[in-house]
C-alpha cells in the first residue's frame, strides 16, 4: 500500500531525461499450470526520480470476495498492481523462468503520457478491470495502454506472423507440460476458439507482446522509428526436461477404451448388459454436457459458445441412465440414436469447424462401443 500510494501520489511529477519505459516479458512456469502462459509488464525506470516500478496487470485476489463464484461465472476481476522491479524480476528468476526487457525509444513527452496514464491507472479506485483470457488479459493490457496513450504515433507490424494458427492451437503450444488441462480448455470452451488469430491477436500471449513490439514503430522527431531501442536479457532460463508420464489423457482413456471393450464382448457372450458400467459411463458424459450448456449460456465465458462436444457429451444421457431402471423401451432407439451419431462424429472428427482434442477418441469409441451393446441387447430382449 505505501508503494502503491507513492506511485499514485506522484503521478503529476515529471519524469526526467534520463527516465526510461520498458516492455518485461516472462516466460512460462512449466511446472505451474495456471501460469503456463507467461507474463508481460511494464517497467518505469528514473534514477533521478528514485523509481524502478513494475505495473504489473497480472493480479487477483484469491481471497476477495466471491472470487470463486465470479470464475466460475466468467466474470473475472482483475487489477494493476505496482512493486518494486527487483522484486518483482526475483520472483520469475526463482522459479527460472525467462525475463526479457524491451527499453522503448520513445520520446520524454510519450514516456510522460505512459507513465501518467499507468499512474493513474495503478489508483484504487481505477486499477481494477474484467478479465478476458484471449482479449484484454495481462499481455494485451500492454499494447492497450501504449495504443491508448500514443495514438497514431505507434504501429504495430503484423506481416512477420507467417503461420495462421487458431487461438486454440496458439494456445496448445503452452499446453503440452499440461495434458489434463489442455483436454479441460479444449472440452470447455467451442468455437469461439476456433477462429484463426490476426496477428493482433496473436498478442493475447505475452511472447508475441514481445515480438509484436520488436516489429512496431513510434513516430519520433525524425520520423518512425522502431519502438525497442535496446534489448536485454535480465534472465535465461535453465533448460528443463519434460517427464514422460502414463496418466496422459490418451493413455488413461486408451485404457478404458480396453476396458469397455472386454466388458462388451462379456456382455454379448453372456446377452447380459453392464447396466453398472453404463450408468457411469453415460451418467458422467450427460454430467459434462450439462456442464457445457451451462458455461454456454448461463455464463459470460464468450469462448464457451456453440460447443461442439455436446456431440459426444449428450445432456440427456443422464435422462436415460435414469430410465435404465425401468427398462424403458425407448432406450432402444435412444442408444442407436447414441450409436449413428458417435460413429458420424468419429467419420467426420477432422471435418469439424471445431478442432477436437485428440484423446477424446477412445472416449468416442466406448460411448459407440456401450451404445452398440445397450441397442443390441435391449433390441433382442423385446424381440422375445
Amino acid at each position: 500500500m505505501l508503494l502503491l500510494f507513492t506511485v499514485t501520489g506522484s503521478w503529476a511529477q515529471k519524469l526526467s531525461d534520463n527516465a526510461t519505459i520498458s516492455v518485461i516479458t516472462c516466460g512460462p512456469h512449466h511446472q505451474v499450470s495456471y501460469i503456463c502462459f507467461g507474463h508481460s509488464a511494464f517497467r518505469v525506470r528514473d534514477p533521478r526520480m528514485g523509481i524502478d516500478y513494475a505495473f504489473n496487470y497480472g493480479i487477483f485476489d484469491f481471497d476477495g470476495p466471491d472470487f470463486f463464484v465470479n470464475f466460475a461465472i466468467g466474470h473475472n476481476v482483475y487489477l494493476l498492481g505496482v512493486q518494486e522491479f527487483e522484486h518483482f524480476k526475483n520472483s520469475y528468476i526463482e522459479d527460472n523462468r525467462y525475463v526479457h526487457e524491451q527499453i522503448l525509444n520513445l520520446t520524454l513527452d510519450q514516456k510522460q503520457k505512459i507513465f501518467d496514464y499507468l499512474a493513474w491507472n495503478a489508483a484504487p479506485e481505477n486499477r481494477e478491470y474484467l478479465y478476458d483470457y484471449f482479449y484484454d488479459n495481462c499481455a494485451t493490457r500492454i499494447r492497450d495502454v501504449v495504443v491508448k496513450t500514443l495514438g497514431d504515433d505507434v504501429s504495430f507490424d503484423g506481416s512477420y506472423i507467417a503461420t495462421d494458427y487458431t487461438i486454440r492451437q496458439l494456445t496448445d503450444i503452452y499446453l503440452k507440460p499440461f495434458p489434463w488441462l489442455d483436454l479441460g480448455i479444449d472440452v470447455c470452451l467451442g468455437l469461439p476458439m476456433d477462429k484463426k488469430a490476426s496477428p493482433y491477436e496473436y498478442m493475447f500471449l505475452p511472447d508475441y507482446i514481445e515480438s509484436g513490439f520488436d516489429h512496431a514503430t513510434v513516430k519520433s522527431d525524425s520520423g518512425a522509428v522502431p519502438i525497442v531501442m535496446e534489448k536485454d536479457i535480465i534472465y535465461a532460463e535453465h533448460p528443463e526436461e519434460q517427464e514422460f508420464s502414463i496418466t496422459h489423457p490418451l493413455y488413461v482413456f486408451s485404457f478404458l477404451l480396453v476396458v469397455s471393450l472386454v466388458i462388451t464382448l462379456k456382455d454379448f457372450y453372456k446377452k447380459k448388459l453392464s447396466n453398472w458400467f453404463d450408468v457411469i459411463l453415460f451418467g458422467s458424459t450427460g454430467m459434462i454436457g450439462v456442464l457445457l450448456l451451462l458455461l454456454w449460456f448461463l455464463t459470460d465465458h464468450r469462448a464457451a459458445a456453440n460447443n461442439f462436444n455436446l456431440l459426444w457429451a449428450l445432456p440427456t444421457h443422464l435422462i436415460a441412465v435414469i430410465a435404465f431402471v425401468r427398462a424403458k423401451r425407448w432406450l432402444i432407439n435412444y442408444f442407436l440414436a447414441v450409436l449413428v451419431l458417435q460413429g458420424l462424429v468419429l467419420l467426420f472428427w477432422w471435418a469439424l469447424p471445431q478442432q477436437l482434442n485428440l484423446s477424446l477418441i477412445p472416449v468416442v469409441v466406448i460411448l459407440l462401443l456401450r451404445a452398440l451393446a445397450q441397442y443390441s441387447l435391449r433390441k433382442q430382449v423385446a424381440s422375445r
